[in-house]
């Protein structure tokens, strides 16, 4: 059966099928062909219906994309310049930060690029770096931030593990902090090559200027308090995950519309439509696959390949870095939604029973996904940037290579300092 449910899933997939029907109709027969009731596929999406965090969601994805709609990345820019560009190599850090920070909120890789990447790119070749170097970096930072709250991808992992019983439990506060420190590691590493990378470049010095700092702030007051609100509810115990999302959208919402007044409330359904398309093609995949995910653990999948792992894999080092080389190829065939809902629940339980934490499993992840943009044939960014651009694929290749390699090194170091994602478990 296991071999019939395969060669259906590929070949619906070869013949351009959703995702969400391919996995349903394997969902489907694999039910019928073990005599088990259909209406349990309705009991998994009613399940995941149900689930507290699952309100974040939609509230978050909506913030993404009413800032991403509006000039936030403008004016985003303009403060990290007014205020960092003086500094040597500046505007390389403040790309990367900008970058980072943005794709937290919109939760969107190829929105930072589009958004960002065409004001930064042409700055950054006018201050005289690298053309090559520059459309790396832009288009390698626009993967940056999904390990930072209120990262839309970080949400989605903890709603999936919640929903498997395996022993381990935490919050989605925990999955937050834990994606910090190793964000902040990538970003430090990719800095540092930034660096060695145009030491003998002559590069163009921004002098700091008083009143351009603090209109920089004056144009972005409304936003600048947001990081604060988020981190300071989530963080400070202040409000529920599902309070600060609404509060967030509620507040993103009255100052893109009728503050800044840059999201006219004729157009606002249209933003609201499209978020919640998204979202729900998201949302769909994953009750079709937690049922999928159901009957695969009826037909003792997992302790099968669990018990095909242990006989070849004899140690938690081991097991690590097949994980890793497994997430890598994983990253560059689907997209990240995709593989979350469809292995996550598949290889936790096995990380677990190796002594692997689900959260730091959960960056793990996370981290190689990342990496994923960035690699053929599916790598989305490259995809993106080829089209935003105009440059051709093996150019993207070439220019991000570089920056995927330090990327390696820090999933390498996150993979084996599991400290780095789990410091305050101990505390």
């Amino acid at each position: 059966m296991t071999l019939i449910l395969t060669i259906l899933l590929l070949l619906m997939l070869l013949l351009g099928a959703p995702l969400f029907a391919v996995i349903l109709a394997a969902t489907i027969l694999g039910f019928y062909s073990s005599g088990i009731d259909l209406t349990v596929i309705t009991a998994e999406l009613y399940r995941i219906a149900n689930t507290p965090l699952l309100v974040a969601l939609p509230l978050f994805t909506l913030s993404g994309y009413l800032l991403s709609e509006s000039n936030t990345s403008e004016r985003l820019l303009r403060l990290t310049r007014a205020w960092f560009g003086w500094m040597p190599f500046g505007l390389a850090v403040i790309s990367l930060l900008t970058c980072a920070a943005f794709t937290a909120f919109t939760g969107a890789s190829g929105v930072t690029i589009i958004a960002l990447g065409a004001l930064l790119l042409p700055v950054l070749i006018k201050e005289g770096y690298d053309a090559k170097f520059s459309l790396g970096l832009v288009t390698t930072s626009g993967s940056l931030g999904l390990l930072l709250p209120p990262s839309v991808p970080l949400i989605l992992y903890g709603i999936i593990v919640q929903q498997i019983n395996i022993g381990e439990r935490f919050t989605l506060t925990q999955l937050f902090m834990a994606g910090i420190l190793p964000s902040l590691l990538m970003i430090a590493l990719l800095t540092l090559w930034a660096l060695w990378a145009n030491r003998h470049v002559t590069l163009d010095k921004t002098e700091f200027n008083w009143p351009e700092a603090f209109s920089a702030i004056k144009a972005i007051a409304w936003e600048l308090p947001l990081p604060l609100f988020i981190i300071g509810g989530i963080f400070g115990g202040f409000l529920a995950i599902s309070e600060v999302a609404a509060a967030t959208a509620l507040y993103v919402l009255i100052v893109e519309v009728f503050v800044y007044k840059e999201i006219r409330l004729a157009g606002l359904s249209k933003v609201m439509s499209e978020s919640m398309q998204m979202l729900g093609g998201i949302l769909l995949i994953l009750g079709v696959s937690m049922a999928f995910t159901n009957f695969l653990i009826d037909a003792e999948v997992p302790m099968q390949l669990f018990e095909w792992i242990k006989s070849h894999v004899d140690n938690k080092l081991s097991f690590l870095l097949l994980l890793n080389l497994f997430l890598l190829v994983l990253g560059a065939i689907l997209d990240i939604f995709s593989a979350l809902v469809i292995v996550v629940p598949l290889i936790v339980p096995i990380a677990v029973s190796y002594g692997i934490h689900p959260i730091h499993l959960g960056i793990i992840f996370l981290a190689n996904m990342q990496i994923g943009y960035l690699t053929p044939p599916v790598g989305m960014n490259l995809f993106i940037a080829s089209y935003r651009f105009n440059k051709s694929i093996s150019e993207l290749y070439q220019a991000t290579l570089p920056f995927m390699l330090i990327l390696l090194v820090a999933v390498f170091i996150i993979t084996y300092v599991p400290w780095l994602s789990t410091w305050f478990l101990s505390q």
